[in-house]
């Protein structure tokens, strides 16, 4: 594993080589990020929902900001060279918020970024309830964005929450007007059928488009990334795919110690962890400059 200022493949050439939708599980800490590299990802995301659980223990429903996701977000890409979509929920604010936080991440060597319309306190994207900003609000945000931006190939991602209270004929008419202020593509949160994705699919044809699936809970159904292709989606977002499963395991190692019962068939042992961390790239480091090992 390179530990070296590797420069990420852009999100638009990420995008045009792949056959399939791309499959972006979020990355909540730097070791998931590294392990979504080591399963063979072509990209991954840094999504609010995982992140405010984990790093925080609170529910994503506008209780963090940037100050505190930008740190969080640093040490996750550093752990891996892929490709990164970052959540920045509605730009912190006004147009100048918005501004700072995309000159922000692209400091940082986020690929891309995604920002949605809701009115604050924004809520995760499958809650009920949500509202959202005028669009010619929204328009402003993105325009701020696009002019932030510092080199052509960061991608800049407009989400439209606007399906749960506008319905899903103005959430495809704000998508339109995102996408002509100079969003690069479309991410349109909460389809409720396979009818509407497929409604989504047909009125954005030839657009970067993409939407989030929740195993359990969500409001969109499970739609495997060959049947989204055929729709015409590129991107499908996992926002809780892996944080669900890891509280899973965590639960059931936590009631095995507590009644002192051994977790080891359930487990990777103490040299495939330190595999995963690259004790190898350290130890010859050691070597190479001390003459010894660790």
């Amino acid at each position: 594993m390179k530990h070296t200022l590797t420069k990420r493949k852009s999100w638009k050439a990420m995008l045009a080589g792949a056959d399939q939708p791309v499959q972006l599980p979020v990355a909540h800490d730097a070791l998931t990020a590294r392990l979504i590299e080591l399963a063979g990802f072509d990209a991954y995301q840094i999504g609010g929902y995982a992140l405010s659980g984990a790093t925080h223990a609170i529910p994503d429903v506008d209780l963090e900001k940037f100050g505190e996701k930008k740190f969080s977000a640093e040490w996750i890409m550093n752990a891996s060279p892929l490709p990164v979509l970052v959540d920045i929920d509605d730009g912190y604010g006004d147009v100048k918020n918005v501004t700072r936080t995309v000159q922000e991440y692209i400091s940082l060597g986020a690929s891309a970024i995604f920002m949605e319309d809701q009115k604050p306190p924004k809520k995760c994207g499958h809650m009920d309830d949500k509202k959202v900003i005028r669009t010619r609000e929204m328009i402003q945000k993105i325009k701020a964005a696009v002019a932030a931006r510092e080199r052509y190939d960061f991608f800049i991602l407009a989400r439209t929450d606007a399906i749960d209270p506008e319905g899903l004929e103005n959430a495809i008419d704000r998508a339109k007007a995102y996408l002509d202020a100079g969003a690069d593509g479309a991410y349109l949160e909460g389809p409720q059928t396979l009818d509407q994705l497929e409604q989504i699919g047909k009125a954005l044809n030839g657009v970067p488009l993409a939407t989030s699936i929740l195993e359990d809970g969500g409001k969109t159904p499970w739609v495997s990334p060959k049947d989204l292709k055929d729709i015409g989606f590129s991107m499908v977002l996992y926002p809780t795919t892996l944080i669900f499963q890891i509280v899973y395991t965590l639960q059931r190692a936590l009631e095995n110690l507590k009644h002192g019962k051994p977790t080891k068939s359930a487990s990777i042992n103490m040299d495939e962890f330190m595999n995963i961390v690259d004790l190898p790239y350290w130890k010859q480091i050691e070597e190479k400059f001390e003459g010894k090992s660790i």
